[in-house]
């Protein structure tokens, strides 16, 4: 027996009570946290975009104590993962979940930085449009979208086991799938979000940073 809770990931089933676990956050919260250090507000609000299990959110609360951290989520069973793990850390700046549907009206209008980590290949492109619009009206100057993921890149041999992944999530859903990087920092330009920089991360993943212009 273990108290170890059970693993999770987008459209895994029913909502189960209580927390869930994503074995990829243990891999990847500490590199990203990395990044992150050098690029987040010392003070302000952090949207979190699809906070899947709200592992990350507890463990970047943790690292950043002066940030208020708001978790989001639509998906049930994430939501209630979500507010287990907060109930368990009992964070001051840890806010309570909310749900939020990148197509649809956000709960939250402003924030000083916005993150999403794995979610633009786990869902439909139009997700991913809609990030990026409701991203460059929520931003301040100069604020922060973080983005984290594998993406496919001009000129860049793909990972075989990018492929692989890209090719698995295809037959889930035939609107997920990797997106071109390409792609997605146009789709940035034109909602005021201009690409920065690219961070290479372990396991042929991508660290993507847009900064809010004038």
């Amino acid at each position: 027996m273990t108290d170890r809770p059970e693993p999770w990931e987008p459209g895994s089933g029913p909502v189960a009570a209580g927390k869930r676990y994503a074995p990829a956050t243990e891999r990847n919260r500490d590199a990203i946290l990395g990044v992150l250090r050098d690029q987040l507000p010392s003070s302000g609000l952090v949207l979190e975009v699809a906070s899947g299990s709200g592992e990350h959110a507890v463990h970047f609360a943790v690292a950043f104590p002066d940030l208020d951290w708001q978790p989001t989520d639509p998906d049930p069973a994430a939501f209630a993962s979500i507010a287990a793990w907060r109930a368990e850390a009992r964070l001051p700046k840890l806010r309570a979940p909310l749900r939020l549907d990148t197509t649809g009206d956000w709960p939250i209008a402003q924030a000083d930085a916005i993150l999403c980590i794995n979610m633009v290949h786990i869902s439909p492109w139009t997700a991913t449009v809609g990030l990026l619009e409701r991203a460059g009206a929520a931003l301040p100057r100069g604020g922060l979208l973080y983005l984290y993921g594998p993406y496919l890149r001009d000129g860049v041999e793909t990972a075989p086991g990018n492929r692989a992944f890209d090719a698995s999530l295809k037959a889930r859903d035939p609107h997920w799938g990797l997106r071109r990087l390409e792609d997605v920092i146009v789709a940035a330009e034109a909602e005021g979000l201009a690409f920065d920089r690219l961070v290479e991360m372990p396991a042929n993943n991508l660290s993507l940073l847009f900064r809010r212009r004038d």
